[in-house]
């Protein structure tokens, strides 16, 4: 069943300018729930082809040209344009490329813009948080920080098909107000405060659907991936919590449903780069095929640093990263993960 707004629908608008940046298919997606829900929205695009696709013709011609954009979805590849007087700056970019691309951006955001994460990556070389490099890269309080996460595949999202996602932030007053700011029929966001707990979820999750991906490329079946999926958010779990965030969130909406989403659908870009690697091909050819940004490869070795550094024990990370930087065989990966010492389902050690 999919929804689709009705003009005489206005419980759920709250008029705000929102600046999404970017134009990528997750960033076009919630460009266009901002839109419905009764905000004015801009998509801030690289290439000026792609603005003017969405201007000109209602569509965005690298990623949704079959998707009829609203014209309350405006683009333009002017990142200070985009953002004059926007109540929120909402990222979608590569989680690596963040902290460069904010050095540029900073000087445009006002004073009281807030600033909504959707991206799912931890970045490398620091193992800090999307939230941590956009407060030290702008300087903007960690109050005016919120992170948005949950089972949102981008195209089951701009058709408009029910979804949820979870919105964190430590004021619980600018939570609600960007609650409200993309509330609409088909897409509910609920509130939370445990920044921590989201986006980790939303970062380690990714490295579980690679090990699905690969389990299901390898021609293992459902046992095998309900496992994984289990065991993955158990490890995801014990980092989460290790690092201050509560375990409740990791049962939510950014924590086991991103997670099933993201494990089950082939729309998941990581779960489908696993299965490249199940069926024998190499990151590289995985890669080219792939085209674009895959956050759990880029992510993998972040997290797996970021649990040794809190003595956590991430099994599953610890050997999909093995296999992304080719230390070992796919026939290893399954052997190192099922000749592991059992121990109790519930262990109370990290």
């Amino acid at each position: 069943m999919r929804y689709t707004p009705s003009p005489t629908t206005t419980s759920w608008q709250c008029p705000a300018r929102a600046a999404v940046f970017s134009a990528g298919s997750w960033g076009t997606a919630l460009g266009k729930v901002l839109a419905d829900a009764g905000s004015d929205a801009v998509l801030y695009a690289r290439r000026g082809e792609i603005a003017d696709g969405i201007n000109t013709h209602r569509r965005n011609p690298a990623y949704f040209p079959d998707v009829q954009l609203p014209s309350a979805l405006t683009a333009t590849s002017d990142p200070a344009a985009a953002l004059d007087g926007a109540d929120y700056l909402v990222l979608s970019i590569p989680a690596q490329s963040l902290r460069a691309n904010l050095t540029t951006w900073a000087p445009h955001i006002g004073p009281n813009t807030v600033v909504v994460s959707l991206m799912k990556g931890i970045e490398q070389g620091t193992g800090k948080r999307a939230s941590k490099v956009i407060s030290e890269a702008t300087g903007v309080p960690a109050g005016r920080i919120a992170v948005l996460s949950g089972p949102n595949l981008a195209r089951e999202v701009i058709t408009g098909q029910p979804a949820a996602a979870t919105i964190a932030c430590p004021d619980q007053e600018a939570a609600r107000r960007f609650q409200a700011a993309c509330h609409t029929p088909y897409f509910r966001p609920y509130t939370s405060t445990d920044v921590t707990g989201c986006e980790l979820g939303g970062a380690v999750k990714n490295v579980i659907a690679l090990a699905v991906g690969i389990a299901t490329g390898m021609g293992l079946g459902h046992n095998t991936t309900a496992t994984i999926i289990t065991r993955g958010l158990a490890e995801t779990t014990r980092l989460a919590t290790a690092l201050g965030a509560h375990p409740a969130t990791l049962a939510g909406l950014s924590g086991l449903g991103d997670l099933a989403a993201t494990c089950s659908s082939p729309l998941s870009r990581n779960r489908t780069f696993g299965t490249h690697l199940g069926r024998g091909l190499t990151v590289a050819q995985a890669t080219a095929i792939t085209r674009q940004t895959t956050e759990g490869v880029k992510s993998a070795q972040a997290i797996l640093d970021l649990a040794h550094d809190h003595d956590v024990d991430m099994p599953i990370t610890n050997v999909v990263t093995a296999l992304l930087h080719e230390k070992i065989t796919l026939d290893k990966a399954a052997t190192l993960l099922l000749q592991r010492p059992p121990k109790p389902e519930h262990c109370p050690r990290r």
